[in-house]
């Protein structure tokens, strides 16, 4: 068995806490990429929907927000 170096010691947590921290990084970046793509989706579907209303359905809506 080799006897424990404090120097390699160290050096090992060193490298191997970069590597974890760019892991990490990477996986927050995803998380946060997938939730932005499903708000991107919900707004979009949002603004055909109401890119489908009547017209009429339209200034009401508008009125109704004025109101509020």
């Amino acid at each position: 068995m080799a006897p424990l170096n404090p120097v390699s010691l160290v050096l090992g947590r060193v490298h191997t806490w970069s590597v974890d921290s760019q892991l990490g990084a990477r996986r927050n970046a995803m998380v946060a990429s997938t939730a932005l793509a499903a708000r991107r989706a919900e707004r979009e579907d949002v603004a055909r929907y109401l890119a489908a209303l009547e017209p009429r359905d339209q200034v009401l809506r508008v009125a109704v927000a004025a109101r509020r």
